[in-house]
């Protein structure tokens, strides 16, 4: 079993090996391409969605004669013409190969195979001189006999010769026109079979290939606000351009619900070095929100610091106490578990020689700090005694410099510097004068020596060892490729050989090592404790020089964790005094004291936050990329009015200098904004700097977010049936493209025709019942009840829908939608009131924009119906069908003239008729009335 980047490698390269092996055979290679192309993905997912349209009939077409010329066509040029060449030269030294092992009676391949013999033994036996020597002397005799002995020896030997040398040439030849083969492969592969089998899968489909549903991957519909997953459209562009025309500022975002204000939102906070975003309240309360505000923005400067947010518990103090302590006490007990021992075990191994180092060294020692204290006592004196000014002044500078180090540590760190590189130094020399010591002893330079004795079984035991590690160390290349698979059942990697390998063989050395007397002898010198603690101690030098005082915390760290505590606890202080004559008197006095601080009010709240915010943006702000306070669903006030007097609360913490704060606005705050001055102004003028309408996407938009989250590119007409239900809102937009594959699975068709209506109807059925709702809210008479029945009428047939009454549900349906106010009025005696006019006028216009989108999407050869009312002008465009959606959000009479149009263009009926589009019903019984349908 090979292993499994062999067998991937293998995959990946298993058409030009293919090609390679089969190179003379042009028409194995266009089979192979052929069996690639049909195989791929690409035209797999298209495959047994219409009757006919399988993989067998495709290869079928594909190996008549007319469509191998079409595709071989395409690839006519100079890698054809060198790919021919290079098979028919083949040919031509086949052939000749062939007549020269047939002109000879001896075996070709044995004659030159005992000839190699000969010459690689002559070879081995008298080197590469012996060998030209007996080449010469072994022409010269080939050419004396020649001359004398029969001819047909000659003649033999020359033929077997001479086949050799065409068997090598046809090697040649065959791996150029390998090689050839591959290059001809691909590109009769990318340009020549591929696109005709694309083409031909699209012909065998019939009309519109492009309405048939293709299955993909909708895992980016489920989580479409992911980082990966976001296309930038027209609003992040417009919003990066307003954001560097000016230095810092509030930008408001307004657009419809839906939009994907929230999102560019998000993406703005994460694009900029510092930003936070923050929901408004539900309900009107900035001083609660500017609460929220601060002690989130000191949250968030914590941890991009890296600083722990403080926790407000409510246990005691005895609690946390006691919890910290157990805590450290349990750190403790950690490390002592192994430095105790560790400590015990080295100061026991090397007490030896560290007391002869210091009854060696310590009278000259002590001397030398002897010295230098009476040194430093005499300069102390100097400045005392006033001998040494510049001194004297250098001592204050010190002190001075020292006091001033209190909180930034930087006089410690500048000691640290300065005397890292000398321990270190230091380190270092104390571990050569150790290695050195060991070169300088004669000793054991003589007992290494000795080692040239080494008995036979050493060797084996070293070159094991060595190759082990180098098969480990290959091992582990080959495993670090972030492809380590599971270890099967009975299945032992390599890797695990290696290591067990590799430690057998080390530690098989060891024991020999250790097991000869002469080893024994070089640890047992007496200078090696020494020399150890020499490296020990080396090693601690190092270490040191590596120290480095902890940093002192910032000041804005302070800060932001003061402001959590005043703002999120309650602090309280007491104190008390009690003093009296003697315990004998009775007389005294008793005096307590109680402080609490009092929680910030809105105002001192707005100067501390714009104060601390200031210094952040003064901190996280780069060239370019301001810090960003993000501020949404202030629409989820309520009124426009709220949302003003919400703005005009929170105006004092805008302005700070280097951050600009995005606000998510209804969009009639946004209007009032545009027509600032106009009469009169309001708080948007003093509040708002500018502002960015977030637009319903466009088709061309939405064909590329569709395309993002479902991975692979979605059908034209599906991306436009989205758009056109949605009105290019992207969330709705969303929503419609995980329902088109549930109304296909639901269908169970592959049909735009099918899973559409199912889509549609769906929809029609509960936007119905909605209005139904509401209208059950309204006062209704005998007189204008009518419209309730037909109303409720239609709601059954879409509730329950079923093949027998598909007729009645579309006449239904065209008697609701084509019927106006004008048509209602003069069927009902009684006048409706005005919210019930207004309700029913609203699912009207509805159902007439669902009636059109059944009439277009529902009927077959859609993409010639869409050339055929494009080319009658603007209205029959796909995007007019998203702006009627839009516009049925603002006014039904507007829509509803507004689609009248997009029906003419598209040549749709203007009253209800007997449409021959309906879908006829299939045989067989009814699943829900268990009665004949035809």
């Amino acid at each position: 079993m090979l292993p499994l980047w062999v067998e991937e490698w293998l995959e990946a390269r298993r058409a030009p090996i293919e090609d390679f092996f089969t190179a003379d055979d042009a028409e194995g290679i266009y089979q192979r391409c052929v069996l690639t192309a049909v195989d791929d993905p690409k035209i797999a997912r298209l495959l047994d969605k219409r009757p006919g349209v399988t993989r067998d009939a495709v290869l079928d077409r594909m190996r008549a004669e007319r469509y191998a010329d079409a595709a071989t066509g395409r690839c006519q040029g100079a890698v054809r013409t060198r790919y021919d060449h290079a098979c028919m030269r083949l040919a031509e030294i086949k052939e000749m190969h062939r007549r020269a092992a047939a002109a000879t009676v001896w075996s070709w391949w044995k004659v030159c195979l005992a000839l190699a013999g000969a010459g690689l033994f002559i070879l081995w036996a008298g080197g590469l001189l012996a060998l030209l020597v007996a080449v010469v002397v072994a022409v010269v005799i080939v050419l004396l006999l020649s001359l004398f002995v029969d001819l047909w020896v000659w003649d033999n030997l020359r033929q077997c010769l001479l086949s050799a040398r065409w068997g090598a040439a046809w090697v040649t030849q065959r791996i150029e026109t390998g090689s050839r083969a591959v290059h001809w492969g691909e590109l009769l592969q990318e340009q020549g079979v591929e696109p005709v089998v694309a083409q031909l899968v699209r012909h065998m489909l019939g009309d519109d290939p492009d309405s048939v549903f293709i299955p993909d991957d909708y895992a980016g519909l489920r989580a479409p606000r992911a980082p990966d997953e976001i296309v930038e459209n027209e609003a992040f562009r417009q919003m990066s351009r307003k954001l560097t025309h000016i230095e810092y500022g509030t930008i408001a975002v307004c657009g419809p619900r839906g939009s994907g204000k929230t999102t560019l939102l998000e993406h703005c906070v994460a694009s900029a070095p510092f930003g936070l975003l923050a929901q408004a309240p539900a309900t009107y309360a900035p001083h609660d929100f500017l609460l929220s505000l601060s002690v989130r923005l000191c949250e968030k400067y914590l941890r991009d610091r890296g600083c722990e947010v403080p926790e407000f518990t409510r246990l005691s103090p005895l609690r946390r106490l006691l919890h910290r302590t157990s805590k450290r006490i349990g750190r403790l007990g950690r490390w002592s578990a192994f430095a105790v021992p560790a400590g015990a075990l080295l100061a026991l191994g090397l007490s030896a020689p560290v007391r002869t180092l210091y009854a060696q060294y310590a009278h000259t020692l002590a001397d030398f700090v002897q010295r230098q204290a009476e040194l430093a006592w005499n300069v102390v004196t100097q400045i005392w005694q006033g001998q040494a000014v510049v001194a004297s002044l250098l001592v204050a500078f010190v002190g001075i410099a020292w006091w001033q180090s209190r909180r930034t540590a930087w006089l410690p760190r500048l000691l640290a510097k300065a005397l890292a590189p000398a321990t270190v130094l230091l380190g270092i020399g104390l571990a050569l004068v150790s290695v050195i010591s060991v070169i300088l002893d004669q000793q054991l330079i003589t007992q290494v020596l000795s080692f040239r004795r080494t008995p036979t079984v050493l060797y084996p035991l070293v070159l094991a060892a060595n190759l082990g590690m180098l098969w480990r160390f290959l091992a582990h290349l080959s495993f670090t490729d972030g492809h380590r698979q599971p270890p099967r059942r009975w299945h032992i990697a390599a890797e695990y050989l290696t290591r067990a390998a590799a430690a057998a063989t080390g530690i098989a050395f060891l024991l020999v090592l250790v097991s000869d007397p002469r080893t024994y002898a070089l640890l047992a010198d007496p200078e090696n404790p020494l020399r150890l603690a020499g490296i020990v101690a080396a090693t601690l030098l190092i270490r040191a020089g590596r120290w480095r005082p902890r940093p002192a915390e910032p000041q804005l760290v302070t800060r932001c964790r003061d402001h959590l505590y005043r703002l999120q606890t309650t602090q309280t202080s007491s104190h008390a005094l009690t003093t009296g004559a003697s315990q004998m008197l009775s007389l005294g006095t008793s005096h307590t004291t109680s402080i609490s601080t009092v929680p910030p009010n809105f105002p001192a709240l707005v100067e501390d936050f714009r104060t601390l915010l200031a210094h952040i943006a003064a901190e996280k702000a780069a060239p370019g990329k301001p810090v960003v306070i993000a501020i949404d669903e202030v629409d989820r006030l309520g009124s426009a009015s709220q949302a003003l007097a919400f703005l005009s609360e929170i105006k004092a913490i805008l302005g700070v200098p280097h951050v600009y704060y995005l606000i998510s606005v209804a969009e009639d705050v946004g209007a009032a904004f545009v027509r600032r001055g106009l009469p009169h102004r309001d708080v948007t003028d003093s509040s708002l700097d500018d502002i960015l309408h977030v637009q319903p996407s466009t088709l061309t938009e939405s064909r590329a977010i569709l395309t993002a989250h479902t991975g692979k590119t979605l059908a034209g007409p599906y991306v436009t049936l989205a758009h056109a239900l949605s009105g290019g809102v992207l969330r709705d937009l969303v929503r419609y493209g995980l329902q088109i594959k549930e109304m296909r699975e639901k269908s169970q068709s592959y049909e735009l025709a099918v899973i559409s209506r199912h889509l549609i109807m769906e929809e029609l059925s509960e936007t119905l019942a909605g209005f139904r709702t509401l209208l059950s809210n309204q006062r209704w008479t005998d007189d204008t009840g009518g419209i309730l029945s037909s109303f409720r009428t239609l709601c059954g047939y879409l509730r329950t829908p079923c093949p027998c009454t598909e007729g009645a549900l579309q006449r239904a349906l065209e008697d609701f939608a084509f019927r106006t106010d004008d048509d209602r009025s003069r069927l009902n005696d009684g006048e409706l009131a005005d919210d019930a006019r207004q309700l029913i006028d609203e699912a009207s216009a509805y159902a007439y924009f669902s009636l059109t989108l059944l009439d277009i999407f529902s009927a077959e050869r859609l993409a010639h119906r869409a050339q055929q009312a494009a080319a009658r002008g603007s209205d029959g465009d796909a995007e007019r069908l998203a702006e009627a959606r839009q516009e049925l959000g603002i006014s039904p009479h507007s829509a509803r003239r507004l689609i009248k149009t997009i029906r003419i263009a598209w040549s749709l009926p203007l009253q209800p008729v007997t449409d021959p589009n309906v879908p006829q019903p299939r045989p067989g019984n009814c699943p829900l009335h268990s009665a004949p349908t035809s």
